[in-house]
């Protein structure tokens, strides 16, 4: 958090730094808790997947499919989203992705063939993709760099926590309304994140300029030398510029591959997980969503803690984090696989592991987030966010259709097999990089 001293005012005086911190604190809660619901609108589809496929007759591939759909829609959608906010403006963007995902979902919730659902569930990824660029980008001119580490991983953890809220949400809508069966799943989901967009537009302000106050200045002169720099370059270069601008950055290649192979490993986890318990193990769908509801929790808080110690700790150099957490969660992942959940005392055991993995996994995308900040600051926060949100979703997209074409071809242990590797690589990358910039620095 920031300290409270005059080098810390960011420019403003004593009354309008104590308005600036609590209308910050206020929108960091505020979009949290919008964006977490938002996933009830996302990830419902695979909360109900296991009934859809008994009903309709799909397979791990259909369902595979729908989910790559979403995902190289929504990534798509990041690099539009992205630069698209920081042109009309934060706010509208959330309003229509929040009212025109939950029309999407009751329309998806009425159909039966494969294609028409698939059409939708593209659609819902655009829709979707205009949430999490544009809160990150508003977030940015609340939080200074200083304290960005911290902010986007509380954001984030509730990114992770969304995953748990999307499946109770389904849990809660298979309990109440049964006799709907896997529709619910989509009705009654799509409820929550309406009302959470209407708490947040009334208590909160996009901007400090919003809220009757100038915006602030970085304590930090060379970081408040380059933010001026960046708004030279939107009025000379043009509104596509800042594209080139954040890929040349040195280095955002290594966050690129990170970000790709994180959403691999991220959604190889959420998407298979549940079904894994009720295919292989013949848990009831709600069962099996409670089991593994460990594992979103576990990401929530893991992205929690360790992007705001990267503002204190290795701030200039946060591979350092990533190398930790992907080691981590690989040996989390490889741990899981060997354990058989009918047994209670190894039941107990997986939940632990599962935790660890989304604690570790999870945190390497919230430090990510922190990166993009960094790299893109106030001015060009939306642009890098969206890139790597982009880059990450590919990732989730190729994961989605392949596991669910391999699963039925050569079974489950693939999927967790994979995950342990990539997260290897990861760590892998992180060294190298370490390694390279020590070299350079001698």
């Amino acid at each position: 958090m920031v300290n409270e001293n005059s080098k810390a005012l960011f420019g403003y005086t004593p009354e309008q730094y104590k308005k600036f911190r609590r209308n910050g604190i206020v929108f960091l809660i505020m979009f949290a808790l919008l964006y977490c619901t938002t996933y009830c609108m996302r990830n419902n589809l695979s909360a109900a997947a296991v009934q859809m496929m008994d009903e309709l007759g799909w397979t791990n591939s259909n369902i595979g499919l729908l989910a790559s759909v979403l995902f190289w829609s929504y990534g798509i959608g990041q690099l539009i989203s992205g630069r698209l906010c920081e042109i009309i403006g934060t706010n509208k963007c959330l309003i229509l992705s929040v009212v025109l995902s939950a029309a999407v979902n009751i329309i998806a919730g009425f159909q039966e063939k494969l294609w028409v659902m698939a059409v939708l569930w593209g659609l819902n990824g655009l829709f979707q993709s205009m949430a999490w660029a544009p809160g990150f980008a508003a977030l940015t001119k609340w939080w200074p760099s200083s304290s960005r580490g911290f902010a986007t991983g509380f954001a984030n953890a509730f990114a992770g926590f969304g995953t748990a809220v999307a499946q109770l949400s389904v849990v809660f809508a298979l309990k109440v309304a049964p006799d709907l069966g896997w529709r619910a799943a989509f009705f009654i989901p799509s409820a929550f994140p309406i009302l959470m967009l209407v708490v947040f537009l009334i208590t909160t302000k996009p901007s400090p300029t919003n809220a009757g106050l100038p915006e602030y200045e970085e304590s930090d002169p060379a970081e408040a030398a380059r933010e001026r720099e960046m708004a030279e370059i939107v009025k000379s270069k043009g509104v596509l510029y800042p594209f080139k601008y954040v890929i040349s950055n040195k280095g955002f290649a290594l966050w690129m591959i990170v970000a790709f192979v994180t959403g691999v490993a991220r959604y190889g986890l959420i998407e298979w997980v549940p079904r894994y318990f009720s295919t292989v193990y013949g848990m009831e769908v709600t069962e099996g969503l409670l089991q593994s509801l460990v594992l979103p929790v576990g990401m929530g808080v893991g992205t929690l803690v360790l992007p705001a110690l990267t503002d204190v700790i290795w701030k200039n150099d946060r591979i350092c984090h990533v190398i930790l957490s992907s080691s981590v969660g690989a040996a989390a992942v490889a741990g899981f696989l060997l354990l058989d959940p009918r047994v209670p005392a190894q039941m107990i055991l997986i939940e632990v592991l599962l935790f660890v993995a989304g604690f570790f996994i999870y945190a390497i995308n919230g430090i990510s987030w922190a990166v993009a900040a960094d790299i893109g600051g106030r001015v060009f926060s939306g642009t890098s966010s969206g890139i790597l949100n982009f880059v990450c979703y590919m990732g989730s997209a190729i994961q989605a259709i392949v596991y669910g074409f391999l699963i039925d071809r050569m079974g489950w242990s693939v999927v967790f097999y994979s995950i342990v590797a990539f997260c290897l690589l990861i760590t892998a990358i992180g060294v190298f990089s370490v390694v390279k910039k020590r070299r350079k620095a001698e």
